[in-house]
Parts: structure tokens; C-alpha cells; sequence
């Protein structure tokens, strides 16, 4: 029997998380959203696509919470998107509402299924995720690191004329202006990229990570970005629907980890069937945990303005 991965959000970074997801054979798809007819009709454009990419997998589109019972994981892309001149926080109030509601109706048709939350602001959606669904941490993770990581990794590869593929990058931290690129541990073939790269183009490299999607809004003017994001989000969900043991990063909730508790932060994380099976801790120098420690700060304040912190 195949999985059954659930999407709430039929918009462009949901329905292209379907698309994903189908093309890779994953799982069956339902694709969830409160438009009647939109998941509907993406839904089935996307199923009668898979003749032709000989994909053997059921796409479904749905109003109804009830479609996705039994689903191993709900990817929840729900929100309004950031429109120009709009930062992640002025999402807060309207996806808190969103989230809530669709955290509750979710688990309630899929109690087993791990949560993996793609909504802005990220992390203080992932941290109402949590609260609002009663699960173990291990079952709900928020998709951001593995995004910005995406960035950065883009931005070294392009500076050195390298493939993708030979960059690793991590990025620690909230999903936002304070999150931390970390040169140090990013790595060419795995030679470190800060004997590669000056130290101040690096740090318009981080720079232009941090702020990788603003730059995307500002180009577009009516929407945010999708492809990367969505892939970012299937990354995840083939982590551990194959229970790869991949190490990501990505936001969890630390109870002690990195010297913070009580709050969703991006670290590095071990993703198998069992969801978020280990945070691994690495050694960061004092200018970078202070770093850390500001993105946390910045996202316990957000969560305290919702009441989750």
C-alpha cells in the first residue's frame, strides 16, 4: 500500500509540492484547500499528467478534512502569502487563525501523521503547530533551513562556477532577517568556502540568503516564492517517507539544545520514519551563538504576541 501525504494549501507552493511529490512516485496525494474547486481542478490536471511521466499514483482534490484520514504526513502550506513591502511578521495574526484551525482538523483525521509546516512566519508557526496539536516534538517540524541551505548553497555554487552538488551549506536560526548562514561550516568539495571566498563577499553571500525571499517578492510584486520552497518541503517528507537518516536543517523544538528551550529554532536534523529522530549540536563560536541566540529572541517574540511561547 502506498503512504498518503496530505497537503493543506492548494496555492502555488502547496500545488507544487503535489507536482513534486507525484514525479518522485512518494506517495498518493490529497491536496487540501478551503477554495472549493481549485484543489479539485489542480488536482486532477496534475493526475492526468502522470501518463505521461509514468507515475503510478492517486491525486486527489478535496474540501474535506475527511479525504486525508490516514495520511502519514500533512504538509501544512496554509496562509496568506507576503505581498511587497511585507514582512514575515505581518503574516502573524491571519496564519495564527489559519493555522490553528488546520493543525485541529488535521490531526483530528490523521492522528499518527507527522506535521511538517511550510506557513509563515515560520517558526512561530510551527511553535502554534505544536501547541495546538497536543503531538510528541519529534512530529512536528518546520520547513526553513533546508530552503535558506538551498540559497546559500545556489549563491556559493554560482561565485565558484562549481556544480550544486559539490555545496553543502548550513544556516542555523529563525526563518527570517536574523537567521545565521554559516560559512564556516559550508564546505566546496568539502574544502571550507571561507579559504575559497573573501570574508566580505561572503558576507554579501549571507546577506543575499537572509533576504533570498524578499528578493524573490520584489521581482514578482504579487506573489512570493514556490518552486524552492516546495521542494525544500518534499526534501523532507522523502527523508522520511524513505527513512533516510538525512540530516537537514530544519526548525524543532529545542528543550535544551544550543542552550534554548521552549521554542522552535532551525538546527540541524537527523529525518527518518519517525520523524525528528536526533538534533545534532555542533560547536559555534561566540559571535555565532550570539547570533543564535538573537534569531531565538526574535522568535519567542513573536510567539509571546500569539500567546504560544
Amino acid at each position: 500500500m502506498r503512504k498518503k501525504v496530505t497537503i493543506v494549501g492548494a496555492g502555488n507552493v502547496g500545488a507544487t509540492a503535489a507536482h513534486w511529490i507525484a514525479a518522485k512516485e512518494l506517495a498518493d496525494v490529497v491536496l487540501l484547500d478551503v477554495m472549493e474547486g481549485v484543489p479539485q481542478g489542480k488536482a486532477l490536471d496534475l493526475l492526468e499528467a502522470m501518463p505521461i511521466e509514468k507515475r503510478d499514483v492517486s491525486i486527489v482534490g478535496t474540501n474535506d478534512y475527511a479525504d486525508t484520514k490516514g495520511s502519514d504526513i500533512v504538509v501544512i502550506t496554509a496562509g496568506i502569502a507576503r505581498k511587497p513591502g511585507m514582512s514575515r511578521d505581518d503574516l502573524l495574526n491571519t496564519n495564527f487563525k489559519i493555522m490553528s484551525d488546520v493543525v485541529e482538523k488535521a490531526v483530528a483525521a490523521s492522528p499518527d501523521a507527522i506535521l511538517i509546516i511550510v506557513s509563515n512566519p515560520l517558526d512561530a508557526m510551527a511553535q502554534t503547530a505544536f501547541k495546538k496539536a497536543g503531538l510528541p516534538r519529534e512530529r512536528v517540524i518546520g520547513m526553513a533551513g533546508v530552503l535558506d541551505s538551498a540559497r546559500f548553497r545556489t549563491f556559493i555554487a554560482e561565485e565558484l562556477q562549481v556544480s550544486v552538488e559539490n555545496v553543502t551549506a548550513f544556516v542555523l536560526g529563525g526563518h527570517g532577517d536574523t537567521m545565521v548562514p554559516l560559512s564556516r561550516y559550508s564546505t566546496m568539495a568539502g574544502i571550507p568556502i571561507t579559504e575559497l571566498i573573501a570574508p566580505d563577499r561572503l558576507k554579501e553571500l549571507e546577506t543575499r540568503t537572509a533576504n533570498g525571499g524578499a528578493e524573490i517578492v520584489k521581482y514578482l510584486k504579487t506573489g512570493s516564492a514556490y518552486y524552492a520552497p516546495s521542494a525544500a518541503a518534499v526534501e523532507m517528507v522523502e527523508a522520511i517517507l524513505k527513512d533516510k537518516k538525512k540530516v537537514l536543517p530544519c526548525a524543532a523544538y529545542l528543550e535544551g539544545e544550543y542552550g534554548i528551550s521552549g521554542l522552535y529554532v532551525g538546527v540541524p536534523c537527523k529525518l527518518g520514519a519517525k520523524g525528528l529522530e536526533q538534533i545534532i549540536e555542533i560547536k559555534l563560536t561566540e559571535e555565532e551563538k550570539a547570533a543564535l541566540d538573537k534569531s531565538a529572541a526574535a522568535v519567542k517574540e513573536l510567539c509571546t504576541v500569539i500567546g504560544v511561547a
